[in-house]
């Protein structure tokens, strides 16, 4: 929990780590601040759009818009999920830095960035996609 209140979720888990990074790097507050790592991504909202749950935008894994250093990337990888901060861009690949990635993972992992046909990916199992601050947020 936030001084203020605000429910940053269960301490060490992925979750947590996210929320409270963009809670002090950014002063973001999501809207709705519950939820599992894979439950950040709302397969309905269209590409670049806003998902009114996070307040913030969102981008499929395969969008024209290009994975930043800070955006959230969110993975579908068991019945929970995974999030993780973008720490590290390059036209090639992407570095991540995560918490309580399980016990043989590394708290930061390098995947394979493709662009072809207009198209950015995240060549990484089950990337759902990623999150983004935008500059109008809700208040």
């Amino acid at each position: 929990m936030a001084p203020d209140g605000y429910n940053l979720g269960l301490k060490y888990q992925c979750v947590e780590f996210i929320k409270r990074y963009y809670y002090e790097r950014f002063n973001h507050k999501m809207p709705d601040s519950y939820g599992h790592a894979k439950q950040f991504f709302d397969d309905s909202i269209p590409d670049g759009n806003l998902n009114p749950k996070r307040n913030l935008l969102q981008f499929h894994n395969g969008s024209p818009t290009k994975p930043q250093v800070d955006d959230i990337i969110v993975l579908g990888w068991s019945k929970y999920g995974h999030v993780a901060i973008i720490s590290k861009v390059t036209d090639n690949d992407i570095e991540i830095v995560q918490q309580n990635p399980g016990p043989t993972a590394s708290s930061r992992a390098t995947f394979p960035l493709i662009y072809k046909d207009g198209l950015w990916k995240i060549d990484s199992f089950r990337v759902l996609g990623y999150l983004r601050k935008h500059e109008k947020q809700i208040t």
